[in-house]
C-alpha cells in the first residue's frame, strides 16, 4: 500500500481568474516548487486526475445547476453567480478534474491502494452550493467525495474536517440533516460567508452532525491544537467515521492577505499529525485531503509541504 498518493492534472492550472484574484495559478505552481525543493514531488506517487462524469457530479448538484456552468463558462463570460468566483474557457474541466480526482481518491483509499490522498486541486470547493457557486467554489469537491464513499463503498460514516480560515457554508448545507457525514469547521468568525454560527448543528437526523468552531481573529497554532485534541478529538472519538476527509485550507496562516489566524506551517503539520491519529483509532488511518484556501506563496507552499509530509507517515 503506497503510504500517500498525490492526484494532479496540468488542466488544474487552466482555471485561470484576473491578475489580482488571490485565487490564482501561482499557489499551485508554489506548491510544486517547494515539493519539488524539498525533495517530496518525486517522493510521493502522483496519479493524472480523471474528469467526473456528469451524473457523478449530479449526485449533490442538479443537473440543471451543472449545465449552466457549462454553458456560463462556453458563453466566456467572466463570473459565475458572485462577483469573486471567476471563470474561464478550461474552468469546467479543471472543475470535472478536481471532483474526478476526489473519486478516484475515494476508490484508492478505501480500496487498499493508497493510505492517504493530497488533492492540490483547483477551483476550491467548500463554499459551493447545490444550486450555486460562490466564494472561488464551482463544485463541491470534499462533498462530492464524501457522497460517492456513502453510494459506492456503502460506508455508514465519514467525517469531513475543515480548517480554512472560512466557514464552508456549501459543505454544511448538503449535509446539514444528515447523519452519515459529521461537518466540523474552525473558521475566522465574524467572517465571510457569515455561517458556521456554534449553534448550527444539523437538523432531523443530522442534528448534532454539524459542529462549529467560529473563532475570533488572532488564534494561533495552541489555539488550533487545543480545539482538535480536545473536543474534535472526542466527537470524532465518538462517531468513529470510517473515513476522514480534510478541507484544507491554508488562510489560517500568520502571512495571509485574507484571514486575520496566526497559524505557522508548523502549526499545519502538527494539526494534520493530530488528524492523522485520530484516522489511525477509527479509520484504519484512512485520510483524503482537498486544497481550500491559502493566498500567501510561500506560506500556503510550506504549509502543504509540512501537511503531506505528515500524511506520508
Amino acid at each position: 500500500m503506497k503510504p500517500l498518493t498525490i492526484y494532479w492534472s496540468p488542466d488544474f492550472l487552466e482555471h485561470r481568474v484576473s491578475q489580482w484574484h488571490p485565487e490564482s495559478t501561482e499557489r499551485l505552481r508554489a506548491i510544486q516548487e517547494e515539493l519539488e525543493r524539498s525533495g517530496q514531488w518525486e517522493l510521493h506517487d502522483k496519479t493524472d486526475a480523471r474528469a467526473a462524469a456528469l451524473e457523478e457530479m449530479a449526485t449533490i448538484h442538479p443537473r440543471e445547476y451543472i449545465q449552466r456552468v457549462e454553458q456560463t463558462i462556453h458563453q466566456g463570460l467572466p463570473v459565475i453567480d458572485s462577483s469573486d468566483t471567476e471563470i474561464s474557457t478550461g474552468s469546467f474541466l479543471a472543475a470535472r478534474k478536481v471532483v474526478g480526482a476526489g473519486l478516484q481518491a475515494v476508490d484508492d483509499v478505501l480500496g487498499g491502494d493508497s493510505q492517504t490522498a493530497f488533492i492540490p486541486g483547483r477551483p476550491p470547493g467548500h463554499h459551493a452550493r447545490p444550486s450555486a457557486a460562490m466564494g472561488f467554489c464551482l463544485f463541491a469537491n470534499a462533498a462530492l467525495a464524501a457522497q460517492y464513499a456513502l453510494d459506492k463503498w456503502q460506508l455508514s460514516r465519514v467525517a469531513i474536517l475543515d480548517w480554512d480560515v472560512h466557514h464552508g457554508n456549501g459543505t454544511q448545507e448538503i449535509f446539514f440533516d444528515s447523519e452519515q457525514v459529521f461537518y466540523i469547521s474552525l473558521h475566522e468568525f465574524p467572517f465571510y460567508p457569515g455561517t458556521g454560527r456554534q449553534d448550527e448543528q444539523g437538523s432531523g437526523t443530522g442534528t448534532g452532525y454539524t459542529m462549529n468552531f467560529p473563532l475570533t481573529p488572532g488564534k494561533d497554532d495552541k489555539d488550533y491544537l487545543k480545539i482538535i485534541s480536545g473536543p474534535v478529538a472526542d466527537a470524532l472519538a465518538e462517531y468513529r467515521p470510517e473515513l476522514i476527509i480534510i478541507s484544507a485550507g491554508f488562510d489560517a496562516h500568520i502571512n495571509d492577505p485574507l484571514g486575520h489566524m496566526n497559524v505557522s506551517s508548523e502549526g499545519f503539520g502538527q494539526l494534520t499529525a493530530l488528524v492523522s491519529q485520530m484516522a489511525q483509532e477509527t479509520a484504519d488511518g484512512r485520510i483524503i485531503s482537498f486544497l481550500e484556501g491559502g493566498y500567501d506563496l510561500s506560506g500556503l507552499a510550506e504549509s502543504v509541504s509540512q501537511h503531506i509530509q505528515i500524511l506520508a507517515g
